[in-house]
């Protein structure tokens, strides 16, 4: 693969500390999560990731959305992610992508699925998470 963009993160105490990005545009305080027996005043890892999953995922809709010629300017994406325990031991995620195209006379119910699949085999976070996390597709309320 012929890498285009590369950035790195430093966190300088895991969940309760801090994360800044190489370039300081990003810099973030961390704190676990109330459920998960902390303070909950900060963000967490798993906001980060749905936060960056939900921008990608929408902006594959998007791309896929000009390469099929439809007229498309918005594809809201929400990203629910989830941690919990593995049965295998460890940690594991959950993630619940929840697309919502605009239909109309140029864009049938039929047609906003397709878009959804294809961006989710061209997404590189949906690639980057293929057959480790279920990742669940609903578009317009309707589960794929």
């Amino acid at each position: 693969m012929k890498t285009l963009y590369e950035t790195q993160a430093t966190a300088s105490a895991g969940r309760n500390g801090q994360v800044t990005t190489d370039d300081g545009k990003l810099s973030i305080a961390l704190s676990y999560p109330k459920e998960m027996g902390g303070s909950g005043e900060a963000s967490n890892p798993e906001q980060l990731f749905a936060a960056g999953y939900s921008a990608c995922f929408s902006n594959a809709v998007l791309h896929v959305a000009r390469e099929a010629k439809v007229k498309l300017t918005q594809a809201p994406v929400t990203a629910k992610v989830g941690i919990g325990a593995r049965a295998e031991g460890g940690f594991g995620l959950t993630v619940a992508l929840s697309v919502e195209l605009a239909v109309s006379d140029e864009l049938s119910q039929e047609q906003a699925v397709e878009l959804v699949r294809t961006a989710h085999q061209v997404c590189p976070y949906s690639n980057a998470v293929r057959n480790n996390i279920d990742v669940a597709l609903t578009v317009n309320g309707q589960s794929l």
